[in-house]
């Protein structure tokens, strides 16, 4: 399994490596960490060093007259440790009760001092909580019943045992967190540039392959996604290869068709001949441009939304057709600019066709714009708001493409509107009349 684990570059050989990376960061904090705490911690007394230089101190003024102690003690006394002689333990400010050091017990002691000498030994915890006057500090009895103190350097940094395992599972979780960042981070990249390239193959057809990035998960599922894009690719231009040709074979015989209906000699029956023949034409030419515009998206680009609907609204106004419109005076989208515009004029067109007062509501926030187009008009038939998107469906059943058109402009819109992430959507309003809803995901 170890074996495993380790061979390639595997999404489990990632994860192994975190965690054991994880575990060594997480050590070295806490090495360097006991390493300083060996300064900063309040360990007992006897393993502070002083001891041993207590006692030779002691040794040396003990031997000497009382009047002399003092000036000793002050001569004794360093930036290192602090001796200072009285008469009395009284004269000391320290805490009562110290802890007793048996002289026996540290051969330095008994040796210099003797085994039944009393030594009394202070830690700063021994004073009550938060003294500012809390330090390290040593008593020693000398023979004629004086007293010699000895401070060392006061330790205001000093953390207690609660403090320093606070800091130890701080510090363990720190690493673990940064290691698990910087992992997290190069996983989590290919993943992201791999959502992007797929996102956006849906929108355009003609984006180049993904390339190969990433643990071996990851690659086998790019290597995957890359020919199932070659695939859909070639199969689209085998399709629009295919309809330009059926296109081409088509338009010889309706011209055909075209001709020889000018030697009718019953003009009605001519009219509806040649009526007929050119609706197919505008099909098969409708249809050509829908599949060709299908395969040969524009280019995405940021321009003012706001700026676009105006611009058709003063169109339609220049065809003395009022449409009315609501929302921001300026609202930059990223996008397809001509695509959008053919969108709106489509639902306009409709609108200004079949009803009345056609207008524009812009809305949105900072994930999604919203374009309404309504219309005071008679709506559509609750079962046919999803059929009017199908191709060469039409409501408008006198099959004049003057008056119905061929029924591929809704299908086309909504083809637009998905092909940029977004959806196109028909209700009637509660009213009187259509809405139609464009929504798009601000990028």
């Amino acid at each position: 399994m170890i074996r495993r684990l380790l061979r390639g570059d595997t999404l489990s050989r990632r994860i192994a490596l975190t965690i054991i990376a994880a575990m060594f960061a997480s050590l070295a904090l806490n090495a360097l960490f006991f390493q300083a705490a060996g300064i900063w911690a309040r360990p007992p007394i006897e393993r502070t060093g002083l001891l041993e230089q207590i006692a030779a101190t002691s040794r040396v003024i003990e031997a000497a007259p009382a009047n002399l102690r003092p000036q000793l003690a002050a001569a004794a006394s360093s930036a290192m440790l602090q001796v200072s002689w009285k008469a009395q333990r009284a004269e000391f400010d320290l805490p009562n009760d110290g802890l007793r050091i048996e002289a026996s017990r540290v051969p330095v002691l008994q040796q210099l001092l003797g085994a039944d000498r009393k030594i009394e030994a202070f830690n700063p915890g021994d004073w009550p909580n938060d003294n500012p006057q809390a330090h390290y500090a040593a008593l020693v009895q000398l023979v004629d019943g004086s007293w010699l103190s000895f401070i060392p350097p006061e330790r205001s940094w000093g953390l207690e045992l609660g403090t320093r395992i606070a800091i130890i599972i701080t510090l363990g979780l720190i690493a673990t967190l940064l290691v698990a960042w910087i992992a997290t981070r190069q996983l989590a990249n290919p993943l992201q540039r791999f959502a992007r390239a797929a996102r956006r193959f849906g929108t355009d057809l003609r984006a180049p392959p993904i390339k190969l990035e990433g643990p071996d998960e990851i690659r086998q599922v790019i290597v995957a996604f890359n020919t199932m894009q070659a695939q859909i690719q070639h199969f689209i231009d085998e399709r629009t290869h295919m309809l330009a040709s059926i296109s081409h074979d088509l338009r010889a015989p309706l011209t055909r068709m075209r001709l020889r209906s000018e030697f009718i000699e019953d003009l009605e029956y001519q009219s509806k001949q040649i009526r007929d023949i050119e609706e197919m034409q505008s099909m098969i030419n409708a249809a050509l441009a829908f599949f060709r515009e299908d395969t040969q998206p524009e280019q995405t680009t940021a321009f003012d939304l706001s700026e676009l609907l105006h611009t058709i609204v003063d169109d339609y106004r220049d065809q003395n057709i009022a449409v009315d419109y609501n929302g921001p005076a300026h609202r930059v989208y990223e996008g397809r600019p001509l695509a959008l515009k053919r969108v709106i004029v489509n639902l306009l067109e409709n609108a200004s066709k079949y009803a009345q007062r056609p207008r524009i509501e812009l809305s949105g926030n900072e994930r999604l714009i919203r374009i309404d187009v309504s219309d005071e008009g008679p709506g559509i038939p609750e079962e046919s708001l999803q059929r009017v998107f199908d191709p060469f469906f039409r409501l408008e059943a006198s099959r004049n493409r003057h008056t119905g058109g061929v029924g591929l402009g809704l299908s086309a819109a909504r083809a637009i509107v998905r092909e940029q992430g977004g959806e196109l959507t028909l209700s009637n309003r509660s009213g009187g009349g259509l809405l139609a809803r464009v929504e798009l995901p601000v990028q």
